[in-house]
Parts: structure tokens; C-alpha cells; sequence
């Protein structure tokens, strides 16, 4: 069974997500991988208020490809998301309630989503241009010189994903392997 997600995404909805719970998000995800993520923390730290509010949204670590004429937006896979695990506590802290990207995350991350209440969804490697299917249109919001890492206002439909971590901390990456393992 599917669950549908609209965004935003607020603290009480992701914590009704559980692990291995299979989404689909429909409304509006920004795009930010390390560099948009470095930049917007430490402009913050100088006084600059963030180019985008994070309570209760979605970011997914991907940095888009250039569209192909008529398209909204290129392939768009996500990024290995522990590239981001430096930054997320914080910006979980400041109200971001779902991230998206694949491979697994640290202590410090679950912690955060523990606190705070946040969830972790994987989008399959590889599948980018399957998933760019699912975006209605895509913008630059911010950090245009970062190039495809810059950040990008997305208008998703139907976005596939399942929830790795939940806001308990239970971890797919940690309770499915034994499942399978060699007695």
C-alpha cells in the first residue's frame, strides 16, 4: 500500500511515517546537495537569512540535469546523502521534516530526527530519469552559481519513495540485512 504525501510535510505527518512505509509526494520539494547546504549554514551564521524557510519541507539531495526542450527538468537522481550529514541536525533543528537521497545517514542525523521529529525516504539510484517523470516544473530559487547544485523549487507529482528512517530512528539499513544474512 501506498501513502500518499502532500507538502508540506509537518512535524506530526512525519511522525506518523514509519519505516519501510512506501510514498508517494505530490506538491512542492527544493533540490540542495552540499555545496547549497554549506552555504546556506554559513550565511546564516552571518546574519543572511536562508533562501528558503525549512519548516516543514522536503529536501531532496539531488542536483538536477539541464532539461531536454519540452521537458520540465533532466535526469534527476539523488546524491549520497551522507555528503549532507554535516549539516542536517542543524537544519532539521530548523524545521526540515523530510529529506530525500540514498545511502545511510549518522548518529547525529537520526538523533536530530528523533528530536524533532523528521523522516529519511530513499529514491532508487539510478532511476533519474524515471523519477524526473514525476517533475511538473523545476526553478532556481537560490545559489544559481552553484550550477546544478544550486537550489531548485520542484512541483512533484507522485514522487516514489520508501521511508529508511522514521522519527523513532528505526533504520531499514540496519533491520533488513540480518533478514538476510547467511545463518
Amino acid at each position: 500500500m501506498k501513502i500518499s504525501i502532500t507538502t508540506p510535510v509537518t512535524r506530526d505527518k512525519a511522525r506518523s511515517l514509519k519505516a519501510g512505509d512506501i510514498v508517494e509526494i505530490t506538491g512542492v520539494i527544493y533540490t540542495a546537495r552540499d555545496a547549497a547546504h554549506k552555504r546556506m549554514l554559513e550565511n546564516l551564521d552571518k546574519g543572511i537569512p536562508l533562501p528558503v524557510d525549512l519548516t516543514d519541507n522536503t529536501i531532496y539531495f539531488a542536483g538536477p540535469a539541464p532539461a531536454k526542450p519540452g521537458e520540465a527538468i533532466g535526469s534527476v537522481g539523488p546524491t549520497t546523502s551522507y555528503r549532507m550529514d554535516a549539516y542536517s541536525p542543524r537544519t532539521i533543528e530548523l524545521g526540515l521534516t523530510c529529506m530525500i537521497g540514498k545511502g545511510a545517514r549518522n548518529k547525529a542525523v537520526t538523533d536530530a530526527m528523533k528530536k524533532y521529529g523528521a523522516v529519511y525516504i530513499g529514491a532508487v539510484g539510478g532511476a533519474g530519469a524515471l523519477i524526473s517523470e514525476c517533475v511538473k516544473s523545476c526553478e532556481v530559487v537560490a545559489y544559481e552559481d552553484l550550477g546544478s547544485e544550486a537550489i531548485h523549487r520542484l512541483e512533484v507529482e507522485a514522487f516514489p519513495g520508501i521511508v529508511i528512517i522514521d522519527s523513532e530512528g528505526n533504520n531499514l539499513y540496519e533491520t533488513e540485512p540480518p533478514k538476510y544474512a547467511e545463518k
